[in-house]
C-alpha cells in the first residue's frame, strides 16, 4: 500500500472509532476530531457508507446498525496492545511443538495466534474464535480445527451445546484462555453465560492451562463466573499492581509477569 493509501485507511479507522465512541457526530465534529477538511470527511463517509459501516444522517453520521459489534471487537483488540503483545510473547515461549492446543477467542489470545502465524510451530490448533482461525489460513505445519456452534458476534466466537459437545471428545495438551475480568475474590469471570460455560469445559479438558490477562483485568467484575484463578497458570504484564502480585501468591496462583516494552 502506498503512503497516501495508508493515510486514507488510518482516517477511515479514526472515523469509525470516533463514531463508535461518541455516537452520532456532525461532519464538522468529525473533521475537527481527525484533522481533515470537510470535503475529505464527506468523501470518507461516502466510502464507509458504501461498505455498510456507517449511516449518513442529518448532516453527519453514525455507526450502522449491525456494524457496532465488529467495531467493538476492533476497539477491544487495540486496548493495552503492548501488554497483550508482551503476554503473547511469554505464552509463545511455552508452546510445545507437535501437541494439541486450544486458543480461545479473546483479544490477548489473538496476539498469540499472530505470533504463531509469523513464526509457525508444528501444532494441532483448536479454537472457537473466528478471528483466531483466520490468522492461520495457508500457514504450513499447522492443523487447525474450528469448533462448531452458535455464533456469538460480540466476540466473533462459537459457543453453545454443539461447541461443548465437540470439546468433550478432545483432550488438549495446552489451553490459552483469555478473561473478561479477574475478580477480587480470585476468580475468572465472563460477560456471557455461554462463553463462561464453554470456558469451563476448555479448562476441564486441558492438561496445562494458561490464563492470558493484561493487568487492567485484575480487580474487575463481570457477570458469569468461569472458575477460580488457581485452576490455571496466569500470564500477565508488569503493570500489575503490587497488591495484586501479593494476592496471586495468597490465592496459590502460579504467575508469569511479562515485561512491558513501549506504550499501550
Amino acid at each position: 500500500m502506498n503512503q497516501a493509501g495508508g493515510v486514507k485507511v488510518d482516517r477511515l479507522d479514526a472515523i469509525r472509532s470516533h463514531l463508535y465512541a461518541n455516537g452520532f457526530s456532525t461532519i464538522q465534529t468529525l473533521a475537527d476530531a481527525i484533522g481533515a477538511s470537510l470535503a475529505t470527511v464527506r468523501r470518507d463517509l461516502q466510502i464507509l457508507e458504501q461498505e455498510g459501516a456507517i449511516d449518513r444522517v442529518h448532516g453527519g453520521a453514525r455507526i450502522a446498525d449491525g456494524s457496532s459489534v465488529e467495531v467493538a471487537f476492533q476497539e477491544r483488540e487495540k486496548r493495552h496492545l503492548s501488554a497483550k503483545r508482551a503476554i503473547a510473547t511469554a505464552a509463545y515461549d511455552l508452546l510445545q511443538p507437535r501437541t494439541a492446543i486450544f486458543l480461545d477467542a479473546g483479544t490477548t489470545v489473538l496476539q498469540l495466534a499472530r505470533l504463531i502465524r509469523i513464526n509457525p510451530v508444528p501444532l494441532r490448533i483448536f479454537t472457537n474464535g473466528l478471528t483466531v482461525a483466520q490468522e492461520f489460513l495457508n500457514i504450513p505445519n499447522l492443523e487447525v480445527v474450528l469448533l462448531g456452534g452458535q455464533l456469538r458476534s460480540e466476540n466473533a466466537s462459537l459457543v453453545g451445546p454443539q461447541a461443548e459437545a465437540m470439546i468433550e471428545t478432545i483432550w488438549f495438551d495446552q489451553l490459552f484462555l483469555g478473561a473478561s475480568a479477574i475478580s477480587p475474590d480470585g476468580s475468572i469471570y465472563s460477560v456471557d453465560s455461554a462463553e463462561a460455560s464453554l470456558n469451563r469445559r476448555m479448562l476441564a479438558r486441558s492438561a496445562n492451562r494458561f490464563v492470558l490477562a493484561d493487568s487492567s483485568k485484575f480487580g474487575t467484575m463481570a457477570t458469569y463466573k468461569v472458575a477460580p484463578l488457581n485452576t490455571a497458570k496466569v500470564i500477565t504484564d508488569s503493570a500489575l499492581a503490587r497488591h495484586w502480585r501479593e494476592e496471586l501468591i495468597n490465592f496459590g496462583v502460579d504467575a508469569t509477569i511479562a515485561e512491558l516494552r513501549g506504550k499501550s
